[in-house]
């Protein structure tokens, strides 16, 4: 969906060099770091494929939101939220995260909404009670500080999300290949 959007209404190649040549900082230097970081964290989830694991990116919901990446294996479900932020320090707090000491940003808020939102729609077409993992994981950062008292989200960098590979014991292979089936059906997330 991040890429479709860009392509569609993002600047064009010119317009993205003259950009880069005087240093400049877009809203869509944003979206394409944005994607950049999604595809790294695909590209770990993919390799748990052969774990059990089931990956699937950019699930589009009404009013052109998206989840990142949802997580089936024997581990769980886990929601994922990804955000780029080379070089930067990185605070996750209870309810927002800061960058840089910047401003607060809802994103521990909005991964735990968006886990609302996935388990809403895998219980109600798998007559399971299915629990989903928020998580947030950061790509390229220089330091990244979750507070102690976050227990009920996970706050990874990229290359710790292998670590999910050996997970057992939460869901069989026939609830992970039900839910894996639903969640791959856009209809079961248009009134997500």
């Amino acid at each position: 969906m991040l890429k479709d959007k860009l392509d569609a209404e993002g600047p064009g190649p010119v317009d993205r060099l003259i950009t880069w040549l005087l240093r400049r900082e877009s809203e869509w230097s944003s979206w394409r770091r944005g994607l950049v970081g999604e595809r790294r964290v695909g590209a770990e989830l993919d390799r748990l494929s052969g774990q059990g694991w089931h990956a699937l990116h950019s699930i589009l919901l009404p009013n052109s939101v998206d989840i990142d990446h949802l997580l089936i294996g024997p581990g769980g479900a886990f929601n994922i939220n990804t955000k780029h932020f080379p070089g930067k320090n990185v605070w996750v707090g209870n309810d927002s995260v800061t960058v840089n000491h910047g401003p607060p940003r809802p994103y521990t808020r909005n991964v735990r909404t968006e886990a609302r939102r996935v388990q809403r729609v895998l219980e109600r077409y798998s007559g399971m009670v299915v629990q989903v993992q928020p998580a947030l994981v950061f790509v390229r950062v220089s330091a990244l500080d979750p507070v102690a008292t976050l227990h009920d989200v996970k706050v990874w960098h990229q290359q710790e999300v292998a670590a999910l590979g050996p997970l057992t014991g939460t869901l069989t292979p026939g609830e992970i290949q039900t839910l894996y089936t639903i969640a791959r059906h856009r209809r079961a997330w248009a009134e997500a």
